[in-house]
């Protein structure tokens, strides 16, 4: 099947579960800590259980990490695992792995890094960071105010619901994208109206 017939029978599973919207897009966060946090911790995690809480907790204990020098600044100096209570070692690495490659990009807040992900050079110099996929990529442009589709678990299983068949990420991607241009929805907003209904968020 074609993408725009697989993308009108995502719509029609999306109109019949979720209604017709609108979907508001989801409002990331203004402190660079916690956008990297939330980035590097979220795979395979329960994100309003458990990573969401320490998210806002990083960003009151750590005020003068809202901005990439700040929070490299604090993880020169303090640890990282004890800060957020969760410790990985390949999630604590590829954090501190995204910060270093921000700051020597000159990325320093959210602004900085809404506009440096619109480069491709600078998309593919994330995915030079273990642990950073392209799911990861377009979750974090989410996280500082673009609009797009990140595939996860959630997404696919939702898809797979709606009788669409499994497809590589970019094109799964594709499909979202166009049933949300479909149905008249922010791509983002569409998104996280599918990870919410099927993650059981409140």
């Amino acid at each position: 099947m074609t993408v725009p017939s697989l993308a009108q029978r995502l719509a029609d599973h999306v109109q019949h579960l979720l209604g017709g919207g609108p979907f508001p897009q989801p409002g990331g966060w203004n402190h660079m800590g916690a956008v990297v946090c939330d980035v590097s911790f979220q795979p395979r995690c329960d994100y309003e259980a458990t990573l969401r809480p320490r998210l806002l907790r990083l960003q009151i204990i750590w005020p003068d990490a809202r901005t990439v020098r700040g929070f490299q600044s604090r993880l020169a100096t303090e640890d990282l695992a004890v800060a957020m209570k969760f410790n990985h070692a390949q999630k604590l690495a590829t954090a501190h792995a995204i910060t270093d490659l921000l700051a020597d990009h000159g990325v320093d807040t959210r602004e900085d890094l809404h506009t440096w992900l619109d480069q491709q050079a600078n998309r593919a110099a994330l995915r030079t960071v273990k642990g950073v996929g392209p799911k990861s990529i377009d979750y974090i442009g989410n996280l500082v105010g673009h609009s797009q589709v990140a595939v996860d678990a959630h997404l696919r299983t939702f898809a797979t619901d709606a009788g669409v068949p499994d497809l590589r990420y970019e094109q799964l991607r594709a499909v979202y994208e166009e049933a949300a241009t479909l149905l008249g929805h922010d791509r983002g907003g569409l998104e996280h109206a599918v990870w919410r209904y099927k993650s059981g968020a409140t």
